[in-house]
């Protein structure tokens, strides 16, 4: 397990290699680094751009970078920018024009960034490869953005060990990883971090090791977990069918929310189906007790895909089998009663 600790780091400290712990409230960053430690945005396909070079007619472009990682520049032709930054490429359209101009001054602006692919996995609702868009408008994603895009932290999702690794800007170099603590910034108060997330980030949300009810009732109260999940209650309840629980809710809301156990209910007899990760299904069987706190052996909190089947009790079994035993005399049964009731002998029924 990565220890969260007190460690502090000047801007300008390298951070490559193997992963950094963080301070709560602390974004490190790495890839290309400016002077203040800010990330450098380095140019792929599918980035718009605006050129222009000072006082020259025709000499004005609005290109987008293609997928070899060029831009078509007038009098420069084909010219490769991926994987430079702004800086950079401004530089090398420079050294170009400056064999046909003299001193030339160039503008390179990046009006549409490309769509940022990120890659989520751990203990989400939805791991998988998500596509953000980054705009003047809406800014540019953050790590919350991220984990409500994958549906939002599961159950069982540590929120205090989100970790997002970042490949090198050097070709061949080695990844960076940073490890962000939420959940004790949540719970104890502070300034919370806002990482940005870039285009190659993938995200990592551990598994909780031991969660207190504290901090579940914390991790679903919060923007990192999804509003609502969607669980499917079964048996003998009012209203059977799927229903909508909050995050983290426990058992007696599902129940609850499907308007109870019936009178033909049993609420010591409640099964709990859940798949875990490998595809296997568990079943477990349990009391209800709307009274029980969150976390106990009978109102446990539910994850997303949840079944509860609720049972018949000992009355409504031994009724249903002795229906399903007198079933197929019933036509007897109300031929019989009809006799009687018009006066005729029983014996004719019977063909006697």
């Amino acid at each position: 397990m990565l220890v969260v600790g007190m460690v502090c780091l000047p801007f300008d400290a390298p951070m490559h290699g193997r992963p950094v712990a963080v301070v709560p409230g602390m974004a490190a960053v790495n890839g290309t680094a400016g002077p203040n430690g800010a990330y450098r945005y380095r140019l792929g396909p599918g980035d718009k751009l605006s050129m222009k070079v000072f006082k020259m007619d025709g000499y004005e472009a609005s290109v987008q970078v293609l997928s070899d990682g060029t831009i078509n520049l007038p009098r420069l032709g084909t010219v490769p920018v991926w994987g430079l930054t702004l800086e950079e490429a401004k530089q090398v359209i420079t050294d170009g024009y400056a064999r046909i101009l003299r001193s030339p001054l160039v503008y390179l602006d990046l009006v549409n960034p490309r769509p940022i692919k990120v890659t989520v996995t751990g203990h989400v609702e939805r791991p998988g490869v998500f596509s953000l868009a980054a705009s003047k408008e809406q800014g540019w994603p953050t790590l919350v953005d991220v984990i409500q895009k994958a549906g939002g932290i599961a159950a069982t999702g540590d929120l205090s060990r989100l970790e997002v690794t970042r490949p090198s800007a050097v070709q061949g170099g080695e990844p960076t990883s940073t490890t962000y603590d939420f959940l004790t910034v949540l719970r104890d108060g502070g300034q919370a971090p806002t990482p940005l997330i870039y285009d190659g980030d993938s995200v990592t949300v551990y598994q909780a090791e031991s969660l207190g009810n504290a901090d579940m009732i914390t991790t679903a109260a919060s923007n990192f977990a999804p509003a609502t999940i969607k669980v499917n209650v079964i048996g003998e309840v009012r209203k059977p069918g799927v229903v909508s629980v909050p995050s983290n809710a426990p058992l007696s809301r599902a129940i609850l929310a499907s308007g109870g156990i019936t009178r033909r209910g049993s609420d010591n007899t409640v099964d709990l189906i859940r798949v875990d990760g490998e595809g296997k299904p568990m079943v477990k069987t349990m009391g209800f007790n709307p009274k029980a706190i969150l976390s106990s052996p009978t109102n446990p909190p539910l994850r997303q895909g949840d079944v509860l089947v609720i049972n018949r009790n000992q009355l409504a079994r031994v009724t249903d089998a002795l229906e399903d035993a007198l079933k197929p005399l019933s036509p007897l049964v109300r031929v019989s009663s009809i006799f009687r009731l018009l006066g005729l002998p029983v014996s004719e029924l019977m063909g006697l």
